[in-house]
């Protein structure tokens, strides 16, 4: 893109790496925002069928304009701030959530060298980007100055934390297996496993490593079971109770822009990102973006499929998974994982 504005359309080497640069974030945003739009839609008709309802099926063919009607519903609704909250922090909170919800996309690789920022550190950019969510809750709950939101902000904050050990250790594993922080390496590295197929989840040593991810994904989002920041009969409806119209919309939006993020991050760390499931030449015919999406969207259809069936943790069940499972059991595989590396490229 640089090269086609800098040598076809004349303009300098610098203007021309800004354009490129604004486009492909264009090209990841828009998409991503009409995505969200449609996964609430979907999130719903999945819920609705596994409860035998019909979901939306009003506004607009099959009530696909539903989630736009709802946009525009809280739209035009009053943008009301508690007298007593601190208005400037309490206006910033939403927008730090929704923003740092599409920072992290520029890192993805949707296919070879399709990629807005292809770093050596992606993976680590991630994390970094990812665990800045929690300043927004934190503010959303102190600076509304009511005290049920601020109970939920810090409890919010806590399960966010103790997942992200969690998780962390399990990157560990990864990376050492692929021998980068990049993500497109890391999803290279997952190509011929066993000669025939594509994903570290396949290899029996890093498949648990993809449950534990998958569930503190889970936990991370704050999806069921773990949705205790929005168990309305504790703490009436989370961090988020004092909001109202584009304020509430917007975390809304991160938090689906977030369940996306986790489930293309499941895909690409563990299932082979935008490889085909099999290492056989035909399937390779197939766009990687369109492998990509099509394993977002099973990771999707595995969130909803939890948020419809299973029951919500007590508090207490969550932080115990968190420490004294999940915690223990990552630190474990590291060195398990790096045991097994050592043994078989270096020797004994």
């Amino acid at each position: 893109m640089t090269a086609f504005f800098n040598s076809t359309v004349g303009l300098p080497y610098g203007w021309a790496w800004f354009l490129a640069t604004i486009v492909g974030i264009l090209a990841i945003a828009l998409p991503l925002m009409l995505s969200v739009a449609m996964i609430i839609y979907a999130d719903r008709k999945i819920w609705a069928a596994m409860a035998l309802r019909r979901g939306p099926n009003v506004v607009g063919p099959f009530g696909l304009l539903q989630s736009f009607a709802d946009g525009l519903k809280v739209f035009l609704q009053e943008t009301i701030v508690p007298s007593a909250a601190n208005r400037g922090l309490f206006l910033m909170a939403p927008i730090i959530t929704f923003t740092v919800a599409l920072i992290v996309w520029a890192v993805v690789p949707f296919q070879p060298s399709v990629v807005l920022a292809d770093i050596n550190v992606g993976l680590l950019y991630v994390l970094a980007a990812s665990s800045l969510g929690v300043y927004g809750i934190i503010l959303a709950g102190w600076s509304s100055n009511s005290k049920y939101p601020f109970f939920s902000a810090i409890r919010a904050a806590a399960q966010m934390v103790s997942y992200e050990v969690a998780i962390g250790f399990v990157l560990i594993s990864v990376v050492m297996w692929a021998g980068s922080f990049n993500l497109t390496t890391i999803v290279e590295a997952q190509r011929g496993l066993y000669g025939f197929i594509n994903g570290f989840g396949f290899n029996p040593l890093l498949f648990p490593m993809s449950v534990v991810f998958l569930i503190s994904s889970l936990a991370e989002t704050q999806r069921a079971p773990f949705d205790l920041t929005e168990a309305e009969s504790e703490l009436v409806a989370g961090y988020q109770t004092e909001y109202s119209s584009m304020a509430f919309a917007l975390y809304w939006l991160g938090e689906y822009a977030n369940v996306l993020l986790m489930c293309t991050l499941n895909a690409t760390l563990f299932w082979g990102g935008y490889l085909p499931p099999f290492d056989w030449a035909p399937l390779y015919m197939v766009p990687g973006i369109i492998w990509l999406f099509a394993k977002i969207l099973f990771f999707f259809f595995v969130f909803s499929w939890i948020k419809a069936t299973v029951p919500r943790y007590r508090y207490d069940q969550l932080m115990r998974l968190g420490w004294k499972v999940f915690l223990p059991l990552s630190l474990f595989w590291v060195f398990l994982v790096s045991g097994v590396l050592m043994f078989m490229r270096v020797g004994v």
